[in-house]
C-alpha cells in the first residue's frame, strides 16, 4: 500500500498493508487530517518514526464484528491493554503498555489502510461528509475538557490559540458559556470564529485577565505563561498543547494564586460525532486545502504554513 512515512525525512512510498491483529479491524483510509501533533512528530516529538496520522474516516474492510463490515468509521487513538493497573482503573486512555495510532508503536492513518481494535471504531451517520467526519477526532479532544472541569454559562473563558483545535475548543464551550474569547494572532483566523458570533481579540490587545477558565492551545512553548497571567486566583488552567522540545516556567504564580492546572488530551466520539452531526461545531469552513496521498509532501508543507487551518488528505 501507500504511506507517508516518517524515519528522519518525510516520504511517500509504498510499504506493506497492516495485518489487523485479534479484535482488531483493518480499515481502508478515506481522508485523514494533518494536526499541528503531526507535524510536530517531525520535530522530534515523541521519537516518532512509522506512519504519523491519527484524523481520520475509513471504511472497514475486514472485522470479526460483521456489524462494521463496511460501513464508514472513526477510531479512538489510544489502544489498551485491558489488564495493567490503569486500565483496571478505567483510565484505558493512561494504558501503561498503549499504542497510539500515529504517535506511538503504531503507524498511522496517512495511509491506505490502517489498524485498530474493533471497540475504539464509531459508525459516521450515513450523512455525514468525509470531510466533516474527519474531525471527529480533534471535536473530541475539545469534549474531552468538559468531562474534566464543569464549565458554568457565567464563567469566564479565554480561549488561548486560533489555531485548529483552538477554533473547535472555542466552539465547544461557547456551547456552554457565551462569556468566552478566543485570543489570537491571526486576523483572517479569529474572523472564522467571528462569523460564528464567537468574540475574538488579538495577542496585542490589552486583554482583561482573571478568568476563571483559560484554555492554552498556541502550539507554542511560552502560552502557558500568558494563560498564567490571565487566569484568576483558584481558577483553571487547561493545557491542549503538545510541543517538540522543553521550556523554563516559572510556576511560582501558580503555587501563590493556587490555580490547577489540568493536561487534556484525548476525548469522548459520541458527542463529537453528535456535535458535528447537529452542526453545533462547524467545521468545513476550516478546510484550507486537500491533497492526494500521492501529494503529501506538499500537504505537510501547506500545513505548515501560517495562514493555513485543516490542511485534508484524500486517499482515493
Amino acid at each position: 500500500m501507500r504511506a507517508l512515512v516518517y524515519d528522519g525525512d518525510l516520504r511517500v512510498c509504498e510499504v506493506p498493508a497492516p495485518q489487523p491483529g485479534k479484535g482488531e479491524a483493518l480499515v481502508r483510509v478515506l481522508m485523514a487530517g494533518i494536526c499541528n501533533t503531526d507535524i510536530e512528530l517531525t520535530h522530534g516529538y515523541m521519537g516518532f518514526r512509522g506512519i504519523p496520522g491519527h484524523e481520520f474516516v475509513g471504511v472497514v474492510e475486514h472485522a470479526s464484528n460483521v456489524q462494521l463490515t463496511g460501513r464508514r468509521v472513526v477510531g479512538e487513538i489510544n489502544c489498551a491493554c485491558h489488564t495493567c493497573r490503569h486500565c483496571q482503573l478505567e483510565m484505558p486512555h493512561h494504558c501503561l503498555d498503549r499504542t497510539v495510532l500515529g504517535i506511538l508503536r503504531r503507524d498511522g492513518a496517512f495511509a491506505d489502510y490502517l489498524t485498530l481494535p474493533e471497540e475504539n471504531l464509531h459508525l459516521v451517520p450515513n450523512a455525514m461528509r468525509d470531510d466533516v467526519a474527519v474531525f471527529a477526532e480533534p471535536v473530541a479532544a475539545a469534549f474531552r475538557i468538559l468531562e474534566q472541569i464543569r464549565v458554568g454559562n457565567e464563567d469566564r473563558i479565554i480561549v488561548l490559540g486560533d489555531g485548529k483545535l483552538g477554533q473547535l475548543i472555542a466552539q465547544t464551550l461557547w456551547l456552554h458559556s457565551k462569556n468566552l474569547v478566543c485570543v489570537g494572532k491571526h486576523a483572517q483566523k479569529l474572523a472564522l470564529l467571528e462569523r460564528l458570533r464567537i468574540a475574538t481579540a488579538s495577542f496585542n490587545d490589552p486583554i482583561e485577565a482573571g478568568a476563571d477558565i483559560v484554555v492554552e492551545a498556541t502550539g507554542s512553548r511560552d502560552g502557558i505563561e500568558r494563560a498564567l497571567e490571565l487566569v484568576r486566583p483558584e481558577g483553571v488552567i487547561v493545557l491542549k498543547t503538545t510541543v517538540a522540545g522543553v521550556s523554563d516556567i516559572d510556576f511560582s504564580k501558580s503555587v501563590i494564586n493556587e490555580v490547577k492546572i489540568i493536561g487534556s488530551r484525548c476525548g469522548p466520539f459520541r458527542p463529537a460525532l453528535e456535535a458535528l452531526a447537529l452542526g453545533n461545531v462547524e467545521v468545513r469552513h476550516l478546510v484550507t486545502e486537500t491533497f492526494s496521498l500521492d501529494d503529501a509532501l506538499a500537504a505537510f508543507e501547506r500545513a505548515s504554513q501560517r495562514d493555513a487551518m485543516k490542511v485534508l488528505l484524500r486517499m482515493e
